[in-house]
């Protein structure tokens, strides 16, 4: 049980490291091509759109 436990602590970590690593990268990426800002509000955008259009 105590194995079983650690493994998941395990890639309960390296998961929200990756994450943050992710993160990381998009703002390093913003930072370096703003344009990329704006790609990024666009996504969001069409990504609120089709959640509205797939509830009715």
């Amino acid at each position: 049980m105590t194995t079983l436990r650690l493994l998941t602590s395990i890639f309960v970590f390296s998961g929200v490291l990756a994450g943050c690593f992710a993160v990381f990268l998009l703002l390093a990426l913003m930072w370096r091509f703003p344009p990329l800002l704006l790609v990024l509000l666009v996504a969001c955008w069409l990504f609120s759109l089709l959640l509205e259009y797939g509830e009715s």
